[in-house]
């Protein structure tokens, strides 16, 4: 039997190129000093100070640290020039951090009392790490999954650029309409994060109608239990940095949470179940149904407490401090993980509605002759 290329193929000279150029950029940020108008300096040498240890009212240890940094300006009219600046940092790094030799931070420069340069450390300079990793991220999917991976990035760069034009539509708007914004925008971005990455076919349509149908009950159901329970318990008032009204903030990122997990399970289970039927054409509806439930119950358990996780990894630090600086449970639960478990919830709810929609679109689909 021979075997079936694939119509897309990205050659292995194109890799070859894209980590040649990933190289290429690393060394440009690392030397690219000038392209910035804040001071930018390396660091050549650190001296630390003895460390001083600190108790505070609810006996958590910490200790105070100095540091001597000895720093060469590397950009502007005081290229070249070498001061000694100062930092501070502590062991919990909450504000802070210690800085090491060769590393670029940026600076703001003053004169002192005899026009003297003095420097004062304001971050540390961190693009050449961003684009290491931008790198080696966009290496890996094109090395493991070549042209679907190169789709796969697409749909990410073309997601992330319609998310910035509705925030700006959004602010535009003045909050107006920010839950229509983003419920259209669920829809496009399901849409086309399908057609980029199974194409126009009908596995696509398929996974596209259960997907939507998930999240749609999810977000239903969701309403609903605020309806009937009038909200109580849910404090949106503790969101951080919202401007406009919390609640609807809340139900647009609700909506985008779980679209993002009822459209993984629902690929998962569609394109399983188009598998098996190229595999076994003579199965019967009620048979496809059914193993797409069993593949969704083996998938169902996974998928909710990977995303159960990322929430419990998203809070862990604020409920820690929380909790050390002499908060209940129950209040440092109430400021921190409340809205964050009850979107959580809804994905859950979404994941479990996705599995018969899945299992029964793409089994009606399939027995009717239709071949994606």
């Amino acid at each position: 039997m021979s075997k079936i290329k694939p119509k897309h193929q990205v050659s292995w000279i194109t890799i070859l190129l894209v980590l040649i150029l990933g190289g290429v950029l690393c060394f440009l940020t690392q030397h690219d000093a000038l392209l910035y108008k804040a001071p930018v300096a390396q660091v050549t040498h650190v001296t630390d100070q003895k460390r001083i240890s600190q108790v505070d009212n609810f006996h958590n240890h910490d200790f105070e640290q100095q540091q001597i940094l000895t720093v060469r300006i590397l950009n502007g009219k005081n290229r070249g020039k070498v001061l000694r600046v100062q930092n501070t940092f502590s062991a919990s790094n909450a504000m802070d951090q210690p800085y090491r030799k060769n590393q670029q931070v940026f600076l703001h420069l003053q004169r002192g009392s005899k026009k003297q340069l003095q420097g004062t450390i304001t971050d540390m300079k961190r693009d050449t790490v961003i684009v290491f990793l931008s790198w080696l991220a966009i290496s890996l999917l094109l090395l493991t999954m070549k042209f679907s991976g190169f789709m796969a990035l697409m749909s990410v760069l073309l997601n992330g650029v319609l998310f910035f034009l509705a925030i700006k539509l959004d602010v535009y708007l003045q909050a107006t309409n920010v839950l229509t914004i983003f419920s259209v925008l669920a829809f496009v971005f399901a849409g086309l994060t399908l057609f980029l990455v199974l194409g126009k076919t009908k596995q696509m349509l398929v996974t596209f109608g259960a997907t939507i149908l998930g999240t749609v009950g999810s977000v239903v159901i969701t309403l609903i239990v605020f309806a009937v329970t009038h909200e109580q318990g849910l404090h949106f008032e503790t969101m951080e940095y919202v401007t406009q009204n919390p609640e609807t903030v809340f139900l647009a990122e609700t909506i985008l949470g779980s679209l993002g997990a009822v459209m993984d399970e629902s690929t998962d289970i569609i394109s399983s179940l188009f598998a098996l039927h190229r595999e076994t054409p003579n199965l019967t509806r009620w048979q496809l149904f059914r193993s797409g439930r069993e593949i969704g119950k083996s998938i169902m358990g996974p998928l909710i407490n990977v995303l159960f996780l990322i929430f419990m990894a998203d809070t862990f630090g604020m409920m820690v401090l929380y909790l050390r600086n002499g908060n209940s449970w129950a209040y440092s639960f109430t400021m921190n993980m409340s809205l964050g478990m009850v979107q959580s919830l809804v994905s859950g709810i979404g994941i479990v509605l996705a599995i018969p929609a899945a299992s029964w679109f793409a089994s009606s689909i399939l027995k009717r002759g239709d071949r994606a």
